[in-house]
């Protein structure tokens, strides 16, 4: 190859280029980023960068020495065999880097709403973080808990509005998010409530009632941000969707990142994992799966998060389980095995061990002892058969 696109220039982007040069590509290229500012990370816009102890979030990397031309506040607008179309005219490729990541979903509604996606989003919310300011978070997953963690923090009047019974029921079930519901304290929590839209000075909810707010935030998901693709001869489904190999059905063409979804060999379904881990680790197989190499993108989905002073940790794929097993205690972790009792998937709450040693459980296929199991006092390690 002589000319390699990488489109999107976020921690997907820049490890795609990386992964390319350390694996001796010596030819040309292109990283075309939306944003003006170089790549950074994102995890950090809703923790560090928003509870103000950091400003930025920038990957430690030379651009220089990767010698990549790399084109911030470029827009790729379409895609044809072997040609990018961007705001600055038509590229050439032999290989194309898909890493354009996801975007927030919005509420309808005239009133101004903000998500937090961007660095530029992170500073301009945190700068409304006031103490005495009025907050509604719609939505109370991943972001909406750590935006609600730092509006509390800016002594702010938080409230948090959520359609399901439990916080946290999309990723880990009303049972377990239920489980979370003491953590918000001194917060207006509202489940099992609808808004209707964003409108000025708040939100109308569904069935009526107003909820008043000087800043709303809008927490509700994410989908992968391919508009740029929707006239390209390119397999799309919640994703580009790739092999196990993140090859996409465009020849010459991988996908990483939260726009990736990709074929699991170990849980036999597609996945498309929102999380920092994934554009962390996918490059490498991309890059290698564009330079002829027979490499396998199959790993044990892992994400984050900390909230009201808590650390949540998840790896695994819980769809897959049958059955659970609670490890209970002042801190707590729940686990979840398939008829066969191999551990599928880990969620641990402040029991950082559990989730190390369950990741790499579930690396291995390891089948364990469910009576061991209940005990919190048993490291995992230990329940193994």
């Amino acid at each position: 190859m002589d000319h390699v696109i990488v489109v999107g220039a976020g921690l997907g982007g820049i490890r795609s280029v990386e992964a390319l040069r350390s694996r001796g590509y010596e030819g040309r290229i292109t990283l075309l980023g939306q944003e003006r500012h170089r790549p950074y990370d994102r995890p950090p816009l809703s923790k560090a960068v928003l509870l103000g102890d950091s400003d930025s979030s920038f990957v430690d990397t030379d651009l220089a020495a990767l010698n990549v031309d790399f084109r911030p506040g470029v827009v790729a607008k379409g895609l044809r065999e072997g040609i990018v179309e961007t705001t600055e005219g038509e590229l050439a490729f032999d290989g194309l880097v898909i890493a354009t990541g996801s975007e927030p979903i919005t509420l309808p509604g005239d009133g101004q709403q903000h998500v937090l996606r961007t660095l530029d989003d992170a500073h301009e919310l945190r700068a409304r973080l006031v103490s005495g300011a009025h907050v509604a978070i719609i939505g109370a997953g991943w972001i909406g808990a750590e935006v609600a963690t730092a509006a509390r923090r800016a002594g702010c009047e938080v409230t948090v509005i959520e359609a399901a019974s439990a916080p946290l029921t999309h990723a880990l079930g009303a049972e377990l998010g239920a489980r979370t519901v003491p953590w918000y304290e001194g917060i207006d929590l509202r489940l099992d409530t609808m808004v209707s839209e964003v409108v000025e000075g708040g939100v109308d909810l569904v069935g009526g009632g107003f909820v008043q707010a000087h800043v709303v935030v809008v927490g509700i998901g994410a989908r992968p941000a391919l508009e740029w693709l929707a006239g390209a001869d390119l397999d799309l489904h919640n994703g580009v969707v790739t092999d196990e190999h993140l090859r996409a059905s465009m020849p010459g063409v991988v996908a990483v990142g939260d726009c990736a979804n990709w074929w699991s060999r170990r849980y036999g379904t597609r996945l498309r994992v929102e999380h920092w881990d994934t554009a962390l680790n996918s490059p490498d197989t991309a890059a290698a799966t564009l330079l002829g190499e027979d490499a396998v993108y199959d790993p044990v989905p892992y994400f984050w998060s900390e909230q009201f002073g808590h650390m949540v940790q998840y790896a695994g794929y819980h769809p897959a389980g049958t059955k659970t097993v609670r490890r209970e205690g002042t801190s707590w972790s729940t686990v979840w095995l398939d008829d066969a009792d191999r551990i599928v998937a880990v969620v641990a709450v402040d029991r950082p061990r559990d989730l190390v040693q369950g990741r790499r459980l579930i690396a291995a296929d390891a089948v364990l002892d469910v009576d061991r199991l209940v005990d919190p006092d048993v490291a995992l390690r230990d329940c193994v058969v």
